[in-house]
């Protein structure tokens, strides 16, 4: 029991920490514009590479551009976009995973069916696969993103509306005369919030990175505008003279996403939702239906 004690003390510690951290950051984002000391975009090349200094806090960037306000609405990029990715893609699973746990049969099989074969391809392959289509940009990625991450959420879903849907509680709402949608809406949904805020957490840290990587990759952000991966990819011709044009970027990836992540493991611990119901990369079950 003590052990116990310890665990939920831990856990607690590390979801005040990471949601303080993860507050300040997004307080952060949406102060850019009246907090960051200079234009993101405003080129100097008589300051180019720049130390740090009281003007120029952390340097300025090969063309002179000052690394801080560059940091500060990256943010606004890599943190404002990947919830938008989550929420599109949390309501597009929402719907698909309710019908099909649901309501079974052959609309599950159907619905399912279709999931998993978006899920037998990496997620990198199909979202490079559209952006080669339709051509590089924002919008471009984040359709593609979305496209993509909402079968987990339909998966998950559909697997925790099949076991609530036997529950004794959903039995006596249908005897009383309850609605489909009332009992979706009363009894399914918030019985499901716990797992949905641990894979929430996750995959927000997994949009990040993929939104950096396409960034880097020349695919997502375009110049001038300011991203973390951007500001890698624009940095690493100036590795061996000036890698902190790297480091600052690269260090808030890593920050943003591995408080992301501790913030799910302490989730998980605390409202004892399974590995199995958000692990990205876990093979397909194949129930029977």
């Amino acid at each position: 029991m003590i052990v116990s004690f310890k665990g939920i003390f831990r856990s607690q510690k590390a979801i005040i920490v990471c949601s303080i951290t993860l507050f300040v950051l997004f307080i952060l984002t949406i102060l850019a514009p009246w907090i960051s000391p200079h234009d993101p975009v405003q080129v100097n090349l008589a300051l180019k590479l720049h130390p740090p200094s009281l003007e120029y806090p952390l340097g300025t960037d090969n063309l002179g551009r000052c690394n801080l306000s560059r940091l500060l609405y990256g943010a606004r990029i890599s943190l404002g976009f990947a919830s938008l990715i989550f929420i599109s893609s949390l309501g597009i699973g929402l719907l698909v995973g309710t019908i099909a746990g649901y309501r079974g049969g052959w609309i599950d099989m159907l619905l399912m069916r279709f999931c998993e074969g978006v899920m037998a391809f990496p997620n990198l392959v199909l979202i490079l696969g559209f952006v080669g289509v339709f051509g590089p940009g924002l919008t471009q990625v984040i359709i593609a993103m979305m496209l993509v991450q909402w079968v987990y959420y339909a998966r998950m879903f559909r697997g925790i509306v099949m076991s609530l849907k036997e529950r004794n509680f959903v039995a006596a709402a249908k005897i009383s005369g309850t609605s489909h949608w009332k009992i979706i809406r009363n009894h399914l949904i918030p019985n499901a919030l716990p797992p949905i805020v641990v894979m929430g957490t996750l995959e927000m840290g997994w949009a990040i990175m993929d939104i950096s990587a396409l960034s880097f990759l020349g695919l997502g952000i375009q110049p001038p505008t300011p991203e973390w991966g951007a500001m890698i990819h624009e940095g690493k011709s100036y590795i061996r003279s000036n890698p902190e044009l790297m480091l600052y970027p690269g260090a808030m990836i890593m920050i943003v996403v591995i408080t992301f992540n501790v913030l799910g493991e302490a989730l998980s611990e605390r409202f004892g939702v399974q590995r199995s119901f958000y692990k990205r990369n876990e093979s397909i079950d194949r129930e029977t239906t």
